[in-house]
């Protein structure tokens, strides 16, 4: 299963998703697709984004069970740690000078 999750993404970006994935909320978008299908879908993401930002999440054979990619300006930050992703925080005021 893949998840994407928008922020202050365009209108055209979120049309393009709901061609291929369910939207079960506003932003939220599921479905179950092929890792070339995924790569394309997260191309479509990067492209479009503009001032927003995403994150696209999925199943993978990995300690977490899954694996995530992030996209755009936020707090939040994905970190390596002994092949481990976990998410970092950036201070409030950092996130402005980004």
């Amino acid at each position: 299963m893949t998840v994407i999750v928008l922020k202050n993404s365009p209108p055209r970006l979120r049309g393009r998703l709901a061609i291929w994935m369910l939207e079960i909320r506003a932003g939220v978008y599921v479905g179950n697709f092929s890792a070339k299908v995924r790569e394309m879908l997260w191309d479509t993401v990067v492209e479009g984004i503009e001032s927003g930002n995403a994150v696209m999440v999925w199943r993978a054979q990995t300690e977490s069970g899954f694996e995530f990619r992030t996209v755009g300006k936020d707090r939040r930050m994905p970190v390596n740690d002994d092949g481990i992703e976990l998410v970092s925080f950036f201070p409030t005021d950092e996130v402005l000078d980004l």
